[in-house]
């Protein structure tokens, strides 16, 4: 019986998962045929009312806003990962709480089978709610680091199409604006960013300050330096076109030096696998005669 009612809270906690799942696909699948049908904006759907609504309330709880506010690391991760809408914060909340739920549910079944691995179910209960409560972050934490990587990859793009947009006589603010509308295909989580700066500048803030906020909140090293260059020609103005260009090279180069360190680290594994796998087979073609011939003569003296 004990591990009957754990086969069910398992059930009930899957079903509930793919319950939410499917209601959010179905309400963006019908957003999109309407668009595609209308030929207009995103209109609201009564199921992405209730799922909104719902992840809204999970939001505004007292226990989750407890675990996001109290975590700067948290909200920093986030907005890495350009997850800083109220929808995402939600999706992540609610993942903070049912993932320890889901995964103490599954070591109960466990532990409670005819045969279990542990003795006492107090072991692995509290370790998949140690495990349950830190995953939601350390895949948040992935995903904000593989968007930094993609950042850093963007910015030599970025850095040669605001040459060429300061060769023909724009300003910083003019650049980057046409970097945003027309650069998505290019350079598309750069020109998400800069769609925040331009936001925030629209409503009457000063572009080096919203420069050196977008250096600290995504912490990329490339980026900012290339937003301290574009800040230093807002504030004193002038020509920047030599200090983009050393920063060019300077990128390409750091670049160059990470693809040699892969390079180098791939052909020591490649050597580690050559040794492993085809010493053993040359060694038997090469020695196996002279130990063959060295069998016989031995067995020949007997």
């Amino acid at each position: 019986m004990p591990m009957t009612y754990g086969l069910l809270v398992v059930i009930l906690i899957l079903a509930a998962a793919l319950v939410a799942l499917s209601q959010s696909r179905a309400a963006g699948r019908e957003q999109r045929l309407i668009e595609q049908r209308l030929g207009s904006g995103p209109l609201p759907r009564a199921g992405g009312r209730r799922l909104a609504g719902l992840l809204g309330r999970v939001g505004g709880s007292g226990l989750a806003q407890r675990l996001q506010l109290r975590d700067h690391e948290v909200r920093i991760l986030l907005e890495q990962a350009g997850w800083s809408g109220g929808m995402p914060r939600s999706i992540y909340l609610m993942s903070l709480l049912l993932c320890p739920l889901l995964l103490v549910g599954l070591a109960l079944a466990v532990s409670l089978m005819p045969k279990p691995l542990f003795e006492s179910p107090l072991l692995p209960v509290v370790f998949a709610a140690g495990v349950g409560f830190l995953l939601p972050k350390r895949v948040l934490a992935h995903f904000a680091t593989k968007r930094r990587e993609r950042l850093a990859e963007e910015v030599i793009v970025f850095i040669q199409l605001i040459r060429i947009l300061f060769d023909s006589g724009l300003t910083v603010e003019q650049s980057l604006r046409v970097v945003r509308q027309e650069g998505q295909n290019i350079v598309p989580v750069l020109a998400e960013e800069l769609e925040t700066v331009l936001a925030h500048i629209d409503s009457g803030l000063d572009l080096a300050d919203e420069l050196e906020l977008l250096n600290k909140r995504l912490a990329v090293s490339e980026l900012s330096d290339c937003c301290n260059v574009l800040r230093q020609m807002v504030r004193q103005g002038g020509s920047a076109r030599s200090s983009l260009l050393t920063l060019k090279q300077l990128f390409e180069d750091r670049r160059l030096t990470r693809l040699q360190e892969k390079v180098s680290k791939l052909s020591a594994k490649m050597s580690l696998v050559m040794m492993l796998l085809l010493f053993p087979a040359l060694l038997i073609i090469l020695a196996g005669p002279g130990f063959i011939a060295i069998t016989k003569a031995l067995g020949g003296m007997k």
